[in-house]
């Protein structure tokens, strides 16, 4: 059983913890994270989902993303997903995340970056990443396009790619 803290909609504590997957009162919410890790060439590293994964199987998504623990700042649930998921030890210290996206479960903190990986140098997690690739915004639209990538707004994708390089997002 994987717990989480709870919110309220100003993102305040309630001092108290759920399941992750659990119905929640109302004004409850917990936090989740994704990591959007570009090259130096603009390219987004993404991951595919395994088949057995109960939301969005076989599915193309950003580099990674996943639930905040019961007593995890946003930035280590981040870093710990990443290690899991990818087996790579991501320092984000002193990072802030670039954009926060409600939804209707809480908020989803998404953390961009540039690191020029080296695909062979990830471990990916059988149980949850499939294959991991490098693609430019056309690559992933016209994935999203097939049906093939988790159905984010295009709009939001387009975002992500813009907001490279600017408002403190950073290059190192």
């Amino acid at each position: 059983m994987e717990l989480v803290d709870l919110y309220d909609e100003n993102r305040l504590p309630l001092g108290k913890t759920g399941e992750r997957n659990a119905p929640r009162s109302p004004g409850e919410y917990r936090v989740v994270v994704h990591v959007c890790v570009f090259d130096s060439r603009g390219r987004l590293l993404i991951q595919q989902r395994t088949p057995e994964k109960s939301i969005f199987p076989n599915l193309w998504d950003v580099s990674v993303g996943g639930g905040v623990d019961a007593g995890e700042s946003s930035r280590r649930g981040a870093e710990r997903e990443f290690r899991e998921e990818l087996g790579y030890p991501l320092d984000l210290g002193g990072l802030r995340p670039s954009v926060t996206v409600n939804f209707d479960g809480g908020f989803d903190d998404f953390y961009l970056l540039t690191r020029d990986l080296r695909l062979e140098d990830l471990t990916l997690q059988k149980e949850e990443v499939r294959a991991v690739r490098w693609a430019s915004l056309e690559e992933i639209l016209d994935l999203l396009g097939q049906g093939v990538f988790v159905p984010y707004p295009e709009g939001f994708l387009r975002f992500l790619f813009d907001m490279r390089g600017r408002f403190g997002f950073p290059t190192k």
